[in-house]
């Protein structure tokens, strides 16, 4: 099978050229201009659009066991959603409840993923206990070809883990050639913030941020930072949401420590009124790190434009309305999370290149070729080249919309960005060479993702 896509605007992360993009099989075979048509292939005009590679959301949660409950959205429904925001590929957080054998795990999350995608996805590696068997069930995950970890310095007696196993995933990983992912708040303080004011009669939604403040954050971005210098690790700091985080997190690169800072969509564009919000609208907005006061969000866009802010995920993670009024009452049982996977692409796309200071370049590097490079997907993902899989998004910016939940794909009843304007989508979305999007619907092969070995 053949698809020519011509007259488009191709972006990568340090050109932008027009060009035609030829796809035989799953890759892209050339890219030149005025391309020869070859006999029955498929022709896609892409006049007046971009062409950019298909992005990577590198931090996801479909399948989620969460303080009693569970995300909402299914592999199927997820990944549909993901590929009508441009995304076709992500990269999930596989994370067992450390009081559960992490290969039960393995097989528990790639067996729901496996048939049910149909976007390419991989997984980070949940650390969330150490005992005699950690060691040698890493070893073989890290040989089926998942060469990154997560460790949570938050939630102690559920996913959190403590210093002494922190070190050894570190050691372990510098010695393997792997990057650990890293939740980065001070489990202790955010407990003991949390019993004080439950204990004082601050139960509402309101109280979720001063429970875990900006410098409970900023202490475990350099608390992590200090065991990846030690070991010689590959750091990688998920989900940084203010200033003071991010300055740890550069003290840290500047005297040579090899870290690199992930933001989120909501973290860039939504604040802490949000989850002020009485009640379940405010619930709706918890999340950890927390919304925080708009004013990191200047400094959140400014290390990114520069690049020391590398990537732009989203965290999705979609609990629904009847899920988040279990903590009715006491903030601290409130389902952490939004879903977002959806809306990341178009997001970005309207807050930082349509109306803000994001090179479109810059964008393409945040929302897809950094984490390819990171996480041991590029050249195959995150590029516009030949030999590199053909997972293509045409872009018009020339569309207007509108957030809503009402005409979301993902499998949840709110939206946290209902009734924002967005200036373009994706048009027509491929997954290694196969159309699987057109004018914002899905048409393609629900079962067609693959896991990606990295």
């Amino acid at each position: 099978m053949s698809l020519l896509i011509q007259h488009g605007e191709i972006v990568t992360d340090g050109k932008r050229f027009r060009a035609d993009v030829l796809v035989e099989g799953e890759t892209i075979a050339q890219i030149g201009e005025n391309l020869a048509v070859p006999e029955g292939a498929t022709v896609i005009d892409a006049s007046g659009k971009f062409v950019f590679p298909g992005f990577i959301d590198p931090h996801v949660h479909i399948h989620l066991p969460f303080m009693g409950t569970f995300a909402k959205d299914t592999h199927a429904t997820g990944s549909q959603a993901a590929l009508i925001g441009g995304t076709t590929t992500f990269i999930e957080m596989l994370a067992p409840a450390g009081s559960e054998d992490l290969m039960d795990g393995w097989r528990t999350w790639t067996g729901m993923a496996a048939g049910n995608s149909a976007c390419d996805y991989t997984f980070h590696i949940g650390v969330t206990r150490w005992d005699d068997r950690t060691e040698a069930t890493l070893r073989e995950l890290v040989g089926e070809g998942m060469k990154s970890f997560k460790v949570f310095l938050a939630y102690k007696g559920a996913f959190g883990i403590d210093d002494a196993a922190l070190y050894r995933v570190c050691r372990l990983a510098a010695e393997l050639g792997v990057v650990v992912t890293a939740h980065c708040e001070n489990a202790d303080l955010v407990s003991e913030l949390q019993q004080k004011l439950i204990a004082e009669g601050k139960t509402g939604p309101e109280w979720h941020e001063p429970s875990r403040p900006e410098s409970v954050e900023a202490e475990g971005t350099a608390h992590f930072a200090t065991f990846v210098e030690m070991t010689g690790a590959h750091g990688y700091v998920v989900h940084l949401s203010n200033a003071r985080a991010l300055e740890a997190a550069l003290d840290a690169r500047s005297r040579g420590v090899k870290l690199d800072v992930e933001v989120v969509i909501p973290h860039l564009t939504l604040d802490r009124t949000y989850a002020e919000r009485p009640g379940v609208e405010g619930a709706k907005y918890v999340m950890s790190p927390p919304l925080r006061e708009k004013g990191n969000q200047p400094r959140l866009w400014a290390a990114l434009e520069r690049g020391e802010i590398a990537t732009v995920a989203t965290d999705h993670c979609p609990f629904d309305v009847a899920q988040k009024h279990m903590g009715d009452g006491n903030f601290t049982l409130i389902p952490n999370g939004i879903p977002a996977i959806e809306d990341r692409v178009n997001v970005l796309y309207t807050q930082g290149v349509s109306r803000g200071n994001l090179s479109v370049e810059r964008f393409v590097d945040a929302a897809s070729t950094r984490a390819a490079q990171i996480f041991g997907l590029y050249p195959r993902k995150g590029t516009v080249s030949v030999g590199s899989d053909a997972d293509l998004v045409i872009y018009d910016p020339a569309y207007r919309g509108t957030i809503s939940a009402g005409t979301s794909h993902m499998n949840n009843d709110y939206s946290g960005y209902e009734g924002w304007e967005i200036d373009g989508r994706p048009e027509v979305v491929t997954v290694r060479g196969q159309v699987a999007v057109q004018g914002g619907e899905f048409v393609g092969d629900p079962a067609r993702g693959q896991l990606l070995r990295r």
